[in-house]
C-alpha cells in the first residue's frame, strides 16, 4: 500500500505542475498572438 501512495505522490505532483504551467503559458500565447496580429496590421497599413 505504501508503494502505491509513493508512486501517486511522485507522479501526481509533476503532472499537477505541468498542467498549471500549460494553463499559464496558454494565456500568454493568446496575448502574444494578438500582439503579433496588431503589429502585422500596423505594418500593412503603413505600406
Amino acid at each position: 500500500m505504501n508503494e502505491i501512495v509513493e508512486v501517486i505522490a511522485n507522479i501526481g505532483f509533476p503532472i499537477a505542475i505541468s498542467l498549471y504551467l500549460l494553463i499559464r503559458i496558454e494565456g500568454k500565447l493568446d496575448g502574444l498572438t494578438t500582439s503579433i496580429n496588431n503589429l502585422s496590421n500596423t505594418i500593412n497599413s503603413i505600406k
